[in-house]
């Protein structure tokens, strides 16, 4: 029985190590960081708008509501979710004065904003919205007068206009405390 010397399994592996090296290709570099703004993009009233990502807690299918006596219309009820009691609001008939008329996309966005936690029922989730910061737009879209003071900037991303709706900025609006009529 042959005896293989103890160096070589040692000096088979070095070359193999130096045969790598030499063919390897070298990763990629990365020489430019972009600047990614993301958000949930929805659509209520005709609009099509984003939210930022932080300010939403949850979407869901629009739940069981009951309704609250002597509410404006637009104060849909409050709902049990998850063992907590939320008040569900309608986004179109709060800001535009018409009721949204629910279809199968319809979606409540759960927002928590200091004191206030409620849900907004909106036509449409379209999903997460990715923008370069290079996309901000100067101009805010056009949109209801009711609508603008919740704006806080905008992107263009090819012929999409998208303001940036702050669920936030409307949590705290006196609009929101002023559900009796």
């Amino acid at each position: 029985m042959d005896r293989i010397p103890s160096r070589q399994p040692l000096l088979i592996l070095r070359d193999l190590e130096r045969r790598s090296r030499q063919y390897a290709t070298p990763l990629p570099r990365h020489e430019e960081v972009r600047k990614v703004w993301t958000g949930i993009g929805f659509r209520f009233g005709g609009l099509q708008l984003v939210t930022p990502l932080a300010e939403v807690l949850e979407i869901l299918p629009p739940p069981v509501v009951s309704r609250v006596p002597m509410t404006k219309s637009w104060v849909k009820g409050i709902a049990n979710v998850r063992g907590s009691l939320l008040p569900i609001m309608d986004l179109q008939g709060c800001l535009m004065g018409r009721p949204s008329i629910l279809g199968r996309r319809g979606r409540v966005m759960l927002v928590r904003h200091k004191q206030v936690i409620a849900g907004f029922l909106v036509d449409e989730v379209l999903g997460l919205k990715h923008f370069l910061e290079e996309e901000a737009a100067e101009d805010l879209p056009q949109v209801d007068e009711a609508v603008q003071p919740y704006l806080r900037r905008a992107f263009r991303q090819g012929d999409m206009h998208w303001g940036v709706f702050s669920l936030h900025r409307l949590a705290e609006s006196p609009l929101l405390m002023q559900v009796g009529v």
